[in-house]
């Protein structure tokens, strides 16, 4: 073994050169030359272990030893454990959307709040909805109801559109089932339910500042229009098949009000609608929460764990879900199954970015290169927490995926803290540090970017100016409640 060799392989300088070189190989792949984040991270993986000096065999395994491979091992065991829970989420979010539980939710916090609120009314419909719908899902289908809004109310659509893109956004960042907190959940060793607990914590407040205090100043400062091209499609929208979307309206309506078609199913209750989001929520907290609160050893705790596993909760909400807004609406079964099954194609390359990022995150950890990051980490007196947040941030701003953000976050992160003696709540907190980074900055190599630009008629220097700025007070916010509660827990 060369002199080069054994010191890159077996010194701190050396590991911490492998670890450097190799993300920033991976942010030239993705950036540079365009290739998916998913063989990115799976080629960053391989060259990294073998540069480290891993064992072929241990890496990629043999036949006469199947399913030991680091390869193997590093996909496995993360997807065993959160495939199941984004599938059923992102279903439960399908049969909402296309039951029209979202215009149902809308207007009646437009009601139950008035025209003068529209705003706020518009912001919880988004932090509510975004519970079970992906982030540009919320926008496809709460858009038309934004541009109504907007137009009746007379003033910028950003006061309508930018309360609603928060509530999108950290819905999406901070809380399950959406596949970032669910995979970084996973790779850090945490519960669910803390999770949602530490989640929904730094979410809200960050959704009050950005959401509302923020939309509400630059929206009266920056009057835009509402893109007549939308209003006119949102006025003549019709639903097809079964879904609650909303129609053309008639002659004794209001011309700015879509209206539901005569022959579409009745639209779902809103207590109905709020139920079946709150259900898998419910559940898994309860199940989190219930070995402290109930006693030892007792069915009822037996129970609660059962009920509150989150596959099994939300596969209790789903079919709640389907039988209630499918079937007794006039949905078929060929149509609910489609629909189960249209819901499930995006997912794949989700999964496999989160699969390649434990890879990679098994490599550092075989290879020594976590702890050497943990000690330099330590050396420094930078908290763990902070480093979460700067490193997410980083490939965030880089590479513009907030999924592939977070799982090569975790993977780095998740060799450093293993010796550590974190509590639940705090490993809870340190994915909603990482989280939060995801979202920083959105800008042109998001594509979340160009559907708030394109969906809501805005320039490309003004989205930078709003969209831009509300996801960097987003994810600022959100972090420092993290760190004020890491540093207090």
């Amino acid at each position: 073994m060369s002199g080069f060799t054994n010191w890159l392989q077996h010194s701190t300088p050396g590991l911490l050169l492998l670890a450097v070189v190799g993300i920033a190989i991976l942010l030239l792949m993705i950036i540079k030359w365009k290739v998916e984040p998913f063989i990115a991270l799976l080629v960053i993986g391989l060259v990294t272990a073998l540069a480290a000096g891993l064992p072929v065999q241990s890496l990629v395994g043999s036949a006469q030893k199947p399913g030991e491979s680091l390869l193997e091992t590093g996909f496995g065991g993360i997807l065993g454990h959160i495939t199941a829970i984004i599938g059923l989420g992102t279903m439960l979010g399908a049969i909402l959307e296309a039951s029209g539980g979202a215009q149902v939710l809308t207007r009646s916090l437009l009601r139950a709040l008035g025209e003068h609120r529209a705003p706020l009314a518009m912001g919880l419909a988004g932090l509510i909805f975004g519970v079970p719908v992906f982030f540009d899902v919320g926008i496809f289908v709460l858009a038309p109801l934004v541009y109504v809004a907007a137009k009746q109310g007379g003033r910028s659509i950003l006061l309508y559109c930018l309360p609603l893109l928060a509530g999108l956004s950290v819905t999406h960042a901070f809380l399950p089932p959406h596949p970032g907190p669910v995979a970084a959940a996973a790779l850090l060793g945490v519960d669910l339910g803390w999770v949602i607990l530490m989640g929904a914590v730094c979410a809200i407040p960050a959704w009050f500042i950005g959401g509302v205090l923020f939309s509400s100043f630059v929206g009266k400062r920056l009057d835009l229009p509402v893109p007549e091209e939308m209003l006119a499609a949102a006025r003549t929208a019709r639903p097809s098949g079964t879904t609650g979307s909303t129609g053309s309206a008639d002659s004794n309506d209001s011309d700015d009000e879509p209206q539901q078609r005569d022959d579409s199913p009745a639209e779902p209750g809103l207590g109905l609608v709020i139920g079946i989001i709150a259900v898998p929520l419910v559940l898994i907290l309860a199940g989190t929460f219930g070995s402290i609160w109930l006693p030892k050893g007792s069915t009822a705790v037996g129970i609660a764990n059962f009920v509150g596993t989150p596959a099994v909760a939300l596969t209790i909400a789903v079919l709640l879900a389907f039988w209630l807004l499918g079937y007794r609406r006039g949905m078929t079964k060929g149509q609910v199954a489609e629909l189960g099954a249209a819901s499930l194609r995006p997912v794949g390359m989700i999964l496999l970015v989160v699969g390649a990022g434990a890879f990679y995150g098994a490599v550092l950890r075989a290879t020594g290169i976590g702890d050497v990051i943990a000690d330099t980490l330590h050396d420094a007196g930078l908290p763990v927490i902070f480093a979460a947040y700067v490193i997410s941030c980083g490939l965030r701003i880089a590479q513009g995926s907030a999924t592939a953000a977070i799982a090569a976050t975790a993977a780095i992160i998740g060799p450093t803290i293993k010796d550590v003696d974190y509590s639940q709540a705090q490993l809870a907190l340190l994915v909603a540090a990482i989280c939060a980074g995801s979202i920083i900055a959105s800008h042109v190599n998001d594509g979340g970017f160009w559907i708030v630009s394109r969906y809501f008629g805005i320039s490309v220097k003004d989205t930078l100016k709003t969209w831009t700025v509300l996801e960097t007070i987003l994810s600022v916010v959100g972090f420092a409640v993290a760190a004020v509660l890491m540093a207090v827990i």
